[in-house]
């Protein structure tokens, strides 16, 4: 379970660093366009998952502080966990890739909260919330609606 922790964060890593690294690489947004980009650590999670499937649910369908803790106190539930937060966290990392560029923020400005996301989910996907208002509201700030003098 040690080699399946350490190397399942390989699955996901050449897709960040194309998001951070490369951000305007044609490639990159061609690459980050798919959804299949998350798929390698999924069906590592399913491989994981389905051969415990029967406690694992118990576990979460419904779910006691106890109970979860037990799961994830054992080498496969960290790495199960692990793998489903690699996968997640690169769906939520290729939403804000791809809208940020549709939105034409700086490459610059997103490296770090793709880095964020990358390391901790849901506070990078705040900060990319922010950023996106923030910028949705410089651009509309900077467009002023053309008027005609009669």
């Amino acid at each position: 379970m040690e080699t399946i922790f350490s190397l399942s964060s390989l699955l996901v890593m050449p897709f960040w660093l194309l998001m951070i690294a490369l951000p305007t690489w044609g490639w990159t947004r061609r690459i980050m366009a798919s959804p299949l980009v998350a798929a390698l650590p999924a069906l590592l999670y399913a491989a994981l998952v389905l051969p415990q499937i029967g406690p694992i649910f118990a576990a979460v369908s419904s779910p006691t502080l106890a109970g979860l803790m037990a799961l994830l106190a054992t080498p496969e539930g960290a790495t199960i966990a692990w793998v489903h937060f690699l996968a997640f966290d690169l769906l939520v990392g290729r939403w804000a890739y791809l809208d940020s560029r549709e939105r034409e923020v700086s490459a610059w400005l997103m490296a770090p909260v793709l880095f964020l996301v990358l390391m901790l989910g849901p506070i990078g996907f705040l900060l990319y919330l922010a950023v996106r208002a923030v910028a949705s509201f410089a651009r509309r700030a900077n467009v002023a609606p053309a008027t005609t003098q009669a």
